[in-house]
């Protein structure tokens, strides 16, 4: 029976180590952001310029450009002639440099205060746009892979632990009420009627219900566990090793099945999304152009 909790074959580590790195990218990310944010504000209260002077124009400036040029990946992205101007990957990490550097040159060049309405209507659609951005990377970054690409790591996971239709025993058939749990959430959430409550749902409520299941399967896990452990005259070592890995299954089950629940939440969201910030960035374009006039007109 000490085969049921062997070391786990490698085949969907891969996929699993990327969806623990894609969650810590977007924490270093954001991370990044406020402190870029809080450093600016440091250095905009030093006095060292005003908005108004040689040096608080031409930052003005240079974020402007940084803004205008923004629009050179959309341009690259959906004209035909664009197509050849290098991969559209490097295009999309330069969009995201320019739209991090072109807000802070501008918050800067503003020194957080706001001279004007029409200063004031530029930079609130700035910071809209700006915010925009940062929310449609992070739904980008959920629907990147594909739902294939998420259906085969839940596949592959599905597979390791034993517990898809085909296999006659799963590697947690020691512990059959959590064996039914864990089947219980994937067929209740994959076989969902999908409409727009169930996609908030899944967004918002479903990693906190991800995070109940998975405390109710620890704890249903113990006793089983340590019967297999007192038959099989385990070590206090090996026990520990084993209820790790019993774990660590239950929680990359959870989550594999939370990734491919959420992938279509994520992509209507992010076409939502993408209508939304369109009109916000004709504001910005309208506003910013409407500034500039009346500061070298006044």
């Amino acid at each position: 029976m000490s085969t049921v909790l062997s070391s786990p074959p490698s085949a969907a580590l891969p996929r699993e180590k990327k969806a623990s790195s894609l969650l810590a990218g977007d924490s270093v990310v954001y991370v990044v952001l406020a402190a870029l944010v809080w450093l600016t504000w440091k250095v905009s209260g030093m006095g060292l310029f005003k908005a108004g002077d040689d040096v608080g124009y031409w930052i003005g400036v240079a974020g402007g450009v940084m803004m205008l040029l923004l629009f050179s990946y959309p341009l690259r992205k959906y004209f035909r002639f664009a197509h050849g101007w290098g991969r559209v990957k490097w295009w999309f990490w330069i969009h995201m440099i320019l739209g991090v550097g072109g807000p802070l040159l501008i918050l800067l060049h503003s020194t957080f205060r706001i001279g004007s309405l029409n200063a004031g209507v530029a930079l609130y659609s700035m910071l809209i746009v700006a915010g925009s951005g940062v929310v449609g990377r992070f739904l980008y970054s959920r629907v990147n892979r594909g739902l294939l690409g998420e259906l085969t790591g839940f596949k592959a996971l599905q597979a390791r632990a034993g517990l898809d239709q085909e296999q006659v025993r799963s590697r947690l058939a020691f512990a059959p009420e959590v064996e039914a749990r864990l089947r219980d959430f994937e067929q209740s959430e994959l076989q969902a009627h999908t409409g727009w409550l169930t996609h908030l749902r899944r967004v918002f409520w479903l990693p906190v219900q991800q995070w109940i299941v998975y405390r109710e399967c620890v704890a249903k896990l113990q006793d089983p566990i340590r019967s297999l452990a007192l038959h099989g005259k385990w070590s206090a070592r090996d026990l520990a090793r084993r209820e790790t890995q019993s774990r660590k299954m239950i929680r990359r089950y959870l989550t594999a099945v939370v990734r491919v629940a959420q992938y279509t939440a994520y992509e209507r969201l992010f076409s939502l999304w993408h209508i939304a910030h369109i009109p916000f960035v004709y504001l910005l374009v309208f506003s910013a152009i409407i500034h500039v006039v009346a500061v070298h007109a006044y």
